[in-house]
């Protein structure tokens, strides 16, 4: 693990009297990486909206498998994985580095908890690189030009966003943070993208009123959008199949697979 920031700015910024979003996922599926308070506020959205629960494992299980199929079948050897959250098993460069060990992975967050852990857990295999950068998901210039130091810019990148746009709550300035990354990264990259929905054939009707207590008792504030708005972000570029879905469903090991609300697509940028 390498990177410029101070893992010590960290504890300075962490704020442990209100849930946060990276702690209360951790909690969600299973870590031990969050606080009492970030396990209240999980459990009353859980009790108003029961299937989040469900839709953190799905996000969690569409990633392992969009990284497995970008790895071992289009042959990507680089990750922008923006929004990372806090590292479990089974992260994106454990996973690429299973299948291609020279992978070179750039995580980007700029949760003060993420970067405590991200030196002591996001490591790398020897033939590859896994880095770290503190920033912003609304300043892409600034991700862009850390990123360049750690990856090739002109070799297919995979930019992975799960679960970040829906923090960027002006559609407008969402899409033109997707349009910039990709703009950077050549023909032959590729687009990862979960996102959650309010539409009421996944089941999201639900997220309205769960997603209003968490902006009032939780931080930071969150959105959903339709399945249309969350196509918009994938203009320009080719889906892979079976196209923009609930994530649980995207080339799911099982035909049964429940649908959850939250949406999934891997794009080509051509």
């Amino acid at each position: 693990m390498s990177g410029s920031d101070s893992p010590e700015a960290g504890p300075d910024r962490l704020n442990t009297s209100v849930a946060h979003n990276a702690r209360v996922w951790n909690y969600w599926i299973g870590g031990k990486d969050n606080y009492e308070v970030d396990q209240r506020v999980g459990d009353h959205v859980a009790g108003m909206f029961p299937v989040i629960r469900a839709v953190a494992r799905a996000d969690r299980e569409f990633l392992a498998r969009a990284v497995r199929f970008l790895a071992a079948e289009r042959g990507i050897r680089q990750y922008l994985d923006v929004g990372t959250g806090l590292p479990t098993v089974d992260n994106t460069h454990e996973i690429a580095q299973r299948i291609a060990p020279e992978s070179r992975i750039v995580y980007v967050d700029n949760d003060p908890i993420v970067l405590v852990h991200a030196r002591s857990l996001l490591t790398s295999s020897p033939e590859g690189v896994t880095d770290y950068i503190d920033a912003d998901v609304r300043d892409p210039d600034a991700i862009i030009e850390r990123a360049a130091e750690t990856l090739d810019l002109s070799r297919p990148v995979a930019v992975m966003m799960l679960g970040i746009l829906n923090f960027v709550l002006d559609t407008e300035e969402a899409r033109a943070v997707v349009h910039r990354l990709m703009a950077a990264v050549p023909s032959g990259s590729h687009l990862v993208l979960t996102h959650p929905t309010f539409d009421a054939d996944v089941g999201g009707e639900g997220n309205i009123a769960a997603m209003e207590f968490w902006n009032a008792n939780a931080t930071p504030p969150i959105t959903a959008r339709s399945r249309a708005e969350i196509a918009g972000f994938l203009e320009g570029l080719e889906l892979v199949e079976p196209g923009l879905v609930p994530c649980s469903q995207w080339r799911a090991e099982s035909d049964a697979a429940a649908a959850v609300p939250q949406f999934g697509a891997v794009a080509v940028k051509r």
